[in-house]
This record gives structure tokens, C-alpha cells and sequence, in this order.
């Protein structure tokens, strides 16, 4: 079975990788990334993987990768993924995030495959909810509360057009906060372990700058979440959507809590108003039972050990001289 994961060098898609090189060593493993994408997350899989080199904003690269490898799965993550960045570049948000979407389906209908595609969709999606809307089910509005999540929208009903159009078998995930080691330090719980273990280096002085600390979310850990994308092209149906998340809840400030209490030296922390959105989405408690009954997933790795790791992953860049 030939395996696509489009950005294979993020977070997720190398986490993705991993998972597969590990645990299917049989499967023909293939990866498409854009030309001057670091390799440092694939570092120790890359030999594995068959790289193709391609933009989703670019139909005609998509058409050349799909007829070289040939998916007969498709694992879409590759995403412009940053909120904050999308009030600053939203055409570009959602160029990358519908219009490159649209062009990867395009280029599987032209070529004329017939692959199972994971549409890795966002919580996003349902913006600012309600008290009495927790915990969020799939059939919740859509209040998009950015250009990304807006993105994500578009993203989210093309893959369910294009099944319902032309029989591409697409399934969508909506996943809820997902982190660990490898996480972009523009996201909050990973800003707050850079800035930690660069305190702790002494290459950064006291405070640690934050945003809104008061937003609940529902933490799982990407290993978790990598497992659970398997899963799902194993054993959902086309045309379907699905949440996953974790289960364990709690608000921004508690995990800067739990890594301050990580800390070799005692830390302090200060609002940046620079880091508050313009609008933002407090409050994120997913239902996943439709998941869980469809899969029998569940997450298996604590929060605890998800920021230790995210905490020693940024340690290891600071004295590898890896650090950005």
C-alpha cells in the first residue's frame, strides 16, 4: 500500500511518519513538501520516505506528484495552521487552506485515482460557543473566529462536496488542541516551554510573555493524535466527519503553570497585549464519542508528560544550537 502524507515535515505529519515507519514498515511511505521546507522533523525517517516536491497553490505540481506516487491513501495536514498569522495574511490563509485543498482533489480527479483522503479540518471551525453547547458535537455551528478558522470552513465543506460531486472518498476530522514535541513555538503552550528552557539557559531573562490564559482547552498529544488518523482510514466510512480530542481539560494559564513547575529556576510570566487576538475562541471541550464508537480510540498519554516532552524537546534545540 503506497501511504501520502502532504507536510510530512510538521508536527503532525512527521509525528505521522514516525507512526508508520514504526508500527507498518511494509507500507510505501511518500511525503510531499515544498522545496525549502527544514527536514530537521524527518531527520531520522527521511531515508524512508519518497519525497515529492510541490505547492498546493500550484495545481499543476499536485497533478505530477499524484501520477509519480500513485497514493492509495492520502493524509492532507499540510495547512498555512497558524491563527494569529492568519489575521496578519488572511487571501493567503485561504488560498493555501481552500483553493490549495480544492487543487489536491483536482488533481486526484484528473489523474484519475481513486486513494481514501484524510480532510484534517480544525475545532476552529465552531468558534465562540455556548455553555450549553459543551461538549461540542459535530453537528454544532460553524462561528469561525479568524481567517484560519474560516479557512478551515472552506476546507472542511469542499472535501464533503467534492465526495458528494465526484465520489472522492474524503473523510474530515475537526481535531481539538493536539501538541508535543515539534510544536511551532508561534502556538501558546509551546511559546511558554521555548521561553522556559531559554530562561533556564540563561539566553533569556524573566518574564515569560502571554497572551489570554483563560481560554479552556482539551489537550491531547500528538502521538495520540497520529494514532487516531490511522485509525480513522482504517475504519470510518467515506463522506463522514469526526471529532477527536483529548480528555483531559483545563485552562491556558494552568498548563504555563505546569511547565513553570517544570522549570530548574523559578519563572514568572507577564500579559503581552501583542499576543491577544483580535478574537478568540475560549472555550473547547470536544464530544468524540461518534469517534470513539466508530474507532474504539482513546488517548493514552497524560498531559503531564505531553508538556515535559514539548518542555525537553525545546531544551534539546537550545543546546544542539538548534533553537530559532
Amino acid at each position: 500500500m503506497r501511504v501520502m502524507i502532504t507536510g510530512v515535515t510538521g508536527m503532525v505529519g512527521s509525528h505521522l511518519a514516525d507512526f508508520i515507519v514504526a508500527n507498518h514498515p511494509d507500507i510505501e511511505l511518500h511525503g510531499l513538501l515544498r522545496w525549502r521546507s527544514p527536514l530537521d522533523n524527518i531527520r531520522d525517517t527521511v531515508d524512508q520516505i519518497t519525497v515529492h516536491y510541490g505547492d498546493l497553490r500550484d495545481l499543476n505540481s499536485l497533478v505530477t506528484v499524484m501520477r509519480n506516487a500513485r497514493p492509495d491513501r492520502i493524509f492532507h495536514l499540510a495547512a498555512q495552521s497558524y491563527v494569529t498569522v492568519s489575521f496578519d495574511a488572511p487571501a493567503d490563509t485561504i488560498h493555501t487552506n481552500v483553493i490549495g485543498t480544492t487543487n489536491l482533489l483536482d488533481a486526484i480527479r484528473i489523474v484519475g485515482l481513486d486513494p481514501i483522503v484524510h480532510i484534517c479540518s480544525s475545532s476552529e471551525v465552531y468558534g465562540m460557543v455556548t455553555e450549553d453547547e459543551v461538549p461540542i458535537n459535530e453537528s454544532n455551528e460553524f462561528r469561525p473566529a479568524s481567517p484560519y478558522a474560516v479557512s478551515k470552513v472552506g476546507e472542511d465543506m469542499i472535501g464533503r462536496q467534492y465526495f458528494d460531486s465526484y465520489g472522492i472518498k474524503t473523510v474530515r476530522t475537526r481535531m481539538f488542541t493536539h501538541t508535543g514535541p515539534r510544536r511551532g513555538d508561534v502556538f501558546a503552550e509551546s511559546s511558554f516551554a521555548k521561553q522556559v528552557a531559554e530562561i533556564e539557559a540563561g539566553i533569556r531573562e524573566n518574564p515569560v510573555k502571554v497572551g489570554n490564559l483563560k481560554s479552556v482547552r482539551t489537550i491531547a498529544d500528538v502521538r495520540d493524535a497520529v494514532r487516531a488518523y490511522w485509525d480513522l482510514l482504517d475504519k470510518c466510512p467515506p463522506g463522514e466527519v469526526y471529532n477527536i480530542g483529548g480528555n483531559e481539560t483545563m485552562e491556558i494559564g494552568d498548563i504555563l503553570e505546569m511547565l513553570k513547575g517544570m522549570a530548574t529556576v523559578d519563572i514568572s510570566h507577564e500579559v503581552d497585549p501583542s499576543l491577544l487576538r483580535p478574537s478568540d475562541v475560549t472555550l473547547q471541550i470536544p464530544d468524540t464519542s461518534k469517534f470513539h464508537a466508530a474507532t474504539g480510540w482513546q488517548p493514552q498519554i497524560p498531559v503531564e508528560q505531553t508538556m515535559r516532552d514539548l518542555l525537553d524537546y525545546h531544551r534539546r534545540r537550545i543546546k544542539t544550537g538548534l533553537a530559532r
